[in-house]
């Protein structure tokens, strides 16, 4: 595995976070609130935060929002219990 390269200089990203659940809330996303606080933790800045349901509609509006959002330059998504058959 390569190691770092520590002589680079670093650059902030605007990364959006985006948990991908039926049950979590801002108070119970704990995936979500741990990724927050390690991507700031590390230097980048958030760029977004959101919760959406297991819903292909809403979970591609969110994505394609943050893809047109120069602020935006990473999505991280966690959340979800799995692969499932679309409905």
């Amino acid at each position: 595995m390569a190691a770092m390269d520590d002589s680079l200089a670093f650059h902030a990203l605007g990364i959006a976070v985006l948990t991908i659940s039926d049950s979590r809330s801002e108070e119970t996303d704990k995936s979500g609130a741990l990724l927050v606080q390690r991507l700031t933790a590390a230097g980048h800045r958030l760029a977004g935060k959101a919760i959406v349901p297991d819903d292909i509609d809403r979970i591609q509006a969110h994505v394609r929002a943050w893809v047109a959002t120069p602020e935006v330059d990473l999505i991280i998504s966690t959340g979800g219990t799995g692969f499932a058959r679309a409905t």
